[in-house]
């Protein structure tokens, strides 16, 4: 076994792969990038590297540095991640002449699989099921028309060299298919620098199931049964479960043999995943082959009490395989949630910005061996803290949420329930809109396809009613606490000292302005107390209202009406987020005070609409611009956005130049109007 190995990764893998090296007292390396300096997992290993710039050309992909950095420190070998150089055949080649093992396949294993018309070609040698299709290299724009008009429509067109969704197109019909094969062909090229397509068969409502294998040094080669991760979005996994539901035992042992035998095909050497796609009558197809641990390898350790990074250790090292096939078995079931930075109402649009605020639901660390039918674990895999900020150099994933049940359903309501212990404050995410698919008909029945979110959009983005007054008393309870931070219960307790709240004679009434961030919509709540009590009025309803500090931080609880509620209030500036029930709301008090002061200054804000780069600065600090005036001009999603003068006034001070990255709501410029 090593006694020292660098993670050439980032986030929560790396943090993943220290806790194993942390467990069996294995030395680990981190590398970090300037964004990256005061990263998670960087503070999770035992030493660390800078190798470069915020992004990721300038660091993590530059393998002359990452292996300068394992000869520096004596790393013995070099565990990649997923993501980044991690199927690089390149890499791996480095590592191997540079004498540090690459906990990996082999290079040839890697360039066999990088190709997906070369994959077919070889899986069709060792007669794993492939969909019908033209996987050849005669790219004649009239032979592939014939392919497809044979194979019947419809087909599917997919770069030979591509991956996330990227250069792919259905084609329904034949008349269709010139204009579709340019279009996928520019793509292509530009994204690989290959325009090489191969034609499929397009299966409708197909699934997408997956099957972890393993092959050591020795010749064993076994399978660890199976995932489906067929609910996607834009060609990216959403949720994965373990093992694939409703598969027959008889299905089930053909796709596990089927991946060991892709495996052997390329001489296969430590975790991969093989992919199928299934069709609704259960026939599935080879797809392709992950040479590399997947993201969603956590449900597969869940199900099978195995930790699936030790096992890729132990095979780099020259052990054989921890264990042989007949060993293999199943307990129970699991799914993973990945917590996205993310704005689906706005086609899932990527969110930055500081973590203000950041609470994962109770969760235990996984331990080999430790899961039996009666256990119930929830993990909580995450490279990031609260503090951190989320760039829009890397992946937007906040953690992956993985929950473990004696069976599906149990796994499901574990799901559910932990989704609602999540509290996050900084960008969007996409926790609200997991909730919404776990709950829905098709993913609780099982009625799985790689259609599923596109199918029920209607459904799955619908507007929902939710308790909103409840959520605004209980921001109303931690507005009203805080005017009392620091006093004793007694002084709380005396109307000498809570002189707002106490008349000599009659009732004391407070309106408090709110806006509800997500709806713009204005809302008010009318507080009343006298010798009485005191009662909330929130819209047309009046209720009594008590209120009080729980022990937790940030927890209040109160009775409203008949109701008694309990929730978390974070408040972040005049911005109040709600956390009740497992719905999360967010409400800024209209501070008038605040707000006159601002009047007063003649302070303007200005601020990006969403992340992007800045491509322009037209104006200098001092200069005076009349409303409409063009100030900025930032690049976000490939599109330009103009940032205008909201009213006539001076420019004081600009906050960003041009190649500057910006978050979503970050104040560019301040104009003082007038």
């Amino acid at each position: 076994m090593f006694n020292k190995i660098l993670i050439a990764n980032r986030g929560e893998i790396a943090c993943r792969v220290a806790a194993t090296c942390r467990r069996l007292g294995i030395a680990s390396v981190a590398v970090y990038s300037d964004a990256d300096a005061n990263a998670k997992h960087v503070a999770a290993c035992d030493e660390a590297v800078h190798i470069g710039g915020a992004t990721a050309a300038e660091s993590y992909l530059r393998i002359e540095r990452i292996i300068d950095a394992a000869r520096a420190t004596g790393a013995q070998a070099v565990h990649p991640g997923y993501g980044f150089l991690s199927e690089n055949e390149d890499f791996a080649e480095a590592c191997e002449k540079a004498g540090i093992v690459f906990i990996g396949p082999p290079v040839e294993a890697i360039a066999a699989m990088g190709s997906k018309a070369a994959a077919k070609a070889l899986m069709h040698s060792a007669a794993v099921p492939l969909v019908p299709g033209y996987h050849g290299d005669d790219q004649d724009a009239a032979l592939l028309q014939r392919e497809a008009d044979g194979i019947g429509y419809p087909v599917l067109l997919k770069a030979s060299a591509g991956g996330g969704g990227k250069g792919m197109r259905v084609v329904e019909r034949s008349a269709d298919f010139a204009a579709a094969l340019a279009s996928c062909k520019r793509e292509a090229a530009s994204s690989f620098g290959n325009d090489r397509v191969l034609i499929e068969k397009y299966l409708t409502r197909p699934r997408h199931v997956e099957v972890q294998v393993f092959a050591d040094k020795l010749g064993g080669a076994v399978w660890l049964f199976d995932r489906d991760c067929s609910v996607q979005r834009r060609h990216q996994k959403v949720l994965e479960e373990a093992p694939a539901p409703g598969l027959s035992d008889e299905t089930r042992r053909a796709m596990g043999e089927a991946a060991v035998a892709a495996a052997r095909a390329v001489n296969y050497v430590g975790a991969g995943t093989v992919e199928f796609i299934m069709s609704p009558g259960g026939e599935f197809y080879f797809m392709e082959m992950n040479t590399r641990l997947q993201v969603e390898h956590p449900v597969t350790e869940m199900v099978t009490g195995q930790d699936l990074v030790e096992w890729q250790l132990r095979v780099a090292s020259g052990e054989p395989l921890p264990l042989q096939q007949h060993e293999i078995a199943v307990t129970g079931h699991a799914i993973e949630a990945r917590i996205y930075a993310e704005n689906p109402a706005r086609g899932f649009l990527p969110s930055t910005g500081t973590l203000r605020h950041l609470r994962v639901p109770d969760a235990v660390e996984f331990r080999v061996g430790t899961l039996s039918g009666e256990r119930a674990p929830v993990r909580v895999d995450s490279g990031v803290r609260e503090g951190d900020t989320i760039t829009p150099f890397y992946d937007p994933m906040i953690a992956k949420l993985i929950v473990h049940g004696a069976d599906r359903d149990e796994a499901l309501l574990r799901l559910t329930r932990a989704l609602r212990g999540f509290e996050i404050v900084g960008p969007h995410t996409n926790v609200e809109f997991l909730q919404r698919i776990a709950t829905s008909v098709p993913f609780s029945t099982a009625d799985l396809d790689t259609g599923l979110i596109e199918r029920n959009h209607a459904t799955l983005f619908a507007p929902r009613d939710k308790p909103v007054h409840a959520a605004l008393a209980l921001a109303c309870a931690a507005l009203l606490a805080g005017s009392m931070s620091g006093m004793s219960d007694a002084q709380q307790a005396s109307p000498w000292t809570a002189l707002s709240h106490w008349r000599l004679n009659g009732s004391f009434r407070q309106t408090i302005d709110w806006r509800d961030v997500d709806t713009d919509a204005a809302l008010s709540a009318q507080f009343v107390a006298n010798g009485d009590g005191a009662t909330l009025e929130t819209g047309d309803e009046r209720y009594p209202f008590t209120w009080w500090r729980c022990d937790g931080e940030h927890e209040f609880g109160m009775t409203f009406g008949t109701s008694r509620i309990t929730g978390r209030v974070f408040v972040d500036g005049d911005t109040f987020h709600v956390f009740s029930r497992g719905d999360a709301f967010a409400f800024e008090w209209q501070n008038l005070l605040a707000h006159a002061a601002d009047a007063e200054h003649g302070e303007g804000r200005l601020t990006a609409p969403m992340p992007g780069k800045i491509i322009a600065v037209l104006v200098e600090a001092g200069a005076v611009v009349e409303k409409g005036a063009p100030l900025m001009v930032m690049e976000a999603m490939k599109m330009e956005h103009t940032i205008g003068a909201p009213a006539a006034g001076k420019v004081t001070e600009v906050l960003y130049a041009v190649g500057d990255q910006v978050a979503d709501g970050a104040q560019l410029l301040v104009l003082e109007a007038g």
